[in-house]
């Protein structure tokens, strides 16, 4: 039997695979999974890049950054496969959450509460010190969306805030002890930050991005290519594994999937929320719908979409993470493999896009969408701002935006 041992952080987002396995779609398709959990971000790459682990649960732009030498190391990776779209909750500190309190602006107020920020991030330096705001990883999503978001309502993220890097399962100390003031994690931490740390949920990344890129598959390239057939028959078993999670019936047993003490280890009830797209914004609190808050599998949310791998690029050049090069959103689109994703399900009753790319943040209503194997619906994805990013006019995206603080 073929195995694989995946990296992963305790994240809601890390389900399919935690499902392929404890439901038995890989052992049905002669594939043992090993999961294998740690603490941090860089932690999970380096076991990667490093051959104790065959795949992971990784951030986009870390795999990105890791394969075009953007960090400490470098290892081409590749990305047939991602495992959601969003998923991730902005929650603010018991003086920052007053600040809004007396503002009146309320969640769902994307824009507002953005101003607001940025507001308060004025507040605190006349005060003697900036905003610190936590995101987990200098390449992540959490980082570039919540950049966009604040850099749209009026504050620079480099100036006006202090950013800095906290691994998912210290966010609710970090806020409680008062060292940050603000983060952006993926759940179940800022509902343990509410619960725990009397934290204030005031904005979630899919009201920034609709269908924002979040985490994915990534193997090295190297051993994609030469477990090819087993790869993508894993593929496969995280295809099942989202169908299964998919039908809201299972998902309090997902939730006590999860929940355990070698996966995510915290309390279902604050799983299964995440899972039905809902979150307790405050102690004691009722709960929210969250639209769209974590799309694990409908809608073609695991396939891997080259335009979205030049998005994030564009956001790492914008903010002086990547130095701009004549082919760089090529080399970051390369990284996403719809290839791979393509073979593996050929044949199966995944709907399959006819096109690789996409305009990013184009879609507003439910769309119709060329595909092979069904009618594929594409659910909105704009972006909070109302701009689009057309990936056959990517140059001139990332001029408008460096031309924003410049």
């Amino acid at each position: 039997m073929a195995s694989f041992k995946i990296g992963f952080l305790p994240l809601v987002d890390a389900a399919l695979p935690i499902i392929a396995h404890e439901a038995g779609f890989a052992q049905k398709l002669g594939l043992s999974i090993e999961m294998v959990r740690d603490p941090s971000w860089a932690t999970v790459r380096d076991r990667l890049i490093y051959g104790q682990t065959d795949a992971a649960h990784l951030l986009a732009p870390l795999a990105l950054a890791t394969s075009m030498g953007l960090g400490e190391v470098t290892m081409p990776l590749a990305a047939p496969f991602m495992l959601g779209l969003n998923g991730n909750a902005i929650a603010a500190s018991a003086r920052v959450s007053t600040l809004i309190a007396e503002s009146g602006v309320k969640f769902g107020d994307i824009m507002g509460m953005g101003r607001l920020v940025a507001e308060a991030a004025k507040t605190f330096a006349a005060q003697g010190r900036k905003l610190r705001v936590a995101v987990v990883h200098r390449y992540s999503s959490h980082n570039y969306m919540l950049r966009y978001w604040l850099a749209a309502c009026g504050c620079d993220p480099d100036r006006d805030v202090e950013i800095i890097i906290v691994p998912p399962p210290f966010i609710a100390a970090a806020l409680a002890h008062g060292e940050i003031d603000l983060s952006c994690v993926g759940e179940p931490w800022s509902s343990v930050a509410v619960e725990r740390a009397g934290g204030v949920i005031i904005a979630s990344t899919s009201q920034i991005w609709s269908r924002g890129v979040e985490k994915l598959l990534a193997f090295r390239t190297a051993l994609l290519d030469a477990r090819r057939a087993e790869v993508e028959a894993l593929l496969r078993a995280l295809h099942e594994a989202g169908r299964l999670i998919e039908d809201h019936s299972h998902i309090d047993d997902v939730a006590a999937i999860l929940a355990q003490p070698a996966y995510i280890d915290q309390p279902k009830e604050l799983i299964a929320r995440a899972l039905r797209n809902r979150l307790v914004l405050a102690p004691g609190a009722p709960e929210t719908p969250v639209g769209d808050f974590l799309i694990l599998h409908q809608e073609a949310a695991n396939f891997p979409w080259r335009s979205q791998a030049m998005w994030l690029y564009s956001q790492m050049v914008r903010w002086d993470h990547a130095t701009l090069d004549p082919r760089g959103f090529e080399n970051a689109a390369s990284v996403f493999r719809p290839d791979i994703y393509r073979s593996a399900l050929k044949g199966t009753d995944a709907i399959l896009p006819g096109a690789s790319a996409k305009v990013e943040g184009a879609i507003q209503t439910p769309t119709g969408a060329a595909s092979v194997g069904g009618r594929l619906i594409l659910g909105p994805d704009s972006f909070f701002d109302g701009r689009a990013f057309d990936p056959d006019r990517a140059m001139d995206y990332l001029n408008e935006q460096m031309q924003q603080y410049s």
